[in-house]
């Protein structure tokens, strides 16, 4: 059994609206396709001249004194909203992670640069953490300069949000997001 669906602005479609023959109060506030209120008409009134716009009369505040009704296309409103429903599964931005080294070979940061590509095409933000070992700490500006030639690479499919920086934990981070 399939039940009628009333139009809420704040949840979207709940069960039990009554549509067009199935409205049954004797007047109602109708409001118009555009959102325009026409006043309080007769339900007959209300049902002609939704026949008259080839659209359905649909009882959306059934509690209301008089209950208002509005006039729309009962067909296109349902496939609107099961669109907006879809639109709501899309995909969120996540926030993935890219580990690279100061001795990580060119082969490999090719590799991880398709990865961090990958990602971005997909959306997500991409944060490149390089750690620093040991003796490594003590070249922190080698560490910089190495990790802006590999923001480079990103020019055209990424912006930086946050700049190659140095931690105190002997890292250097930076913050990649989607163009």
């Amino acid at each position: 059994m399939s039940f009628p669906l009333t139009l809420n602005r704040r949840r979207g479609i709940i069960p039990n609206s009554l549509i067009n023959e199935q409205v049954t109060a004797e007047t109602v506030r109708l409001v118009g396709p555009d959102g325009e209120h026409l006043g309080i008409v007769p339900r007959d009134e209300a049902f002609k001249q939704a026949q008259e716009q080839e659209v359905d009369l649909v009882e959306v505040a059934p509690n209301a004194d008089p209950p208002v009704c509005k006039l729309l296309d009962y067909g296109k409103f349902k496939y609107r909203q099961k669109k907006k429903r879809q639109g709501q599964k899309h995909h969120k931005a996540r926030l993935k992670e890219i580990r690279i080294g100061l001795t990580t070979d060119e082969h490999d940061l090719r590799f991880k640069a398709e990865r961090v590509k990958e990602f971005l095409e997909e959306h997500d933000r991409v944060v490149v953490t390089m750690r620093l070992r040991g003796r490594q700490r003590a070249h922190g500006n080698l560490a910089m300069e190495h990790m802006a030639e590999f923001a480079a690479r990103f020019e055209e499919v990424a912006k930086i949000e946050r700049g190659p920086e140095r931690s105190a934990a002997g890292q250097v981070t930076m913050l990649l997001a989607p163009r």
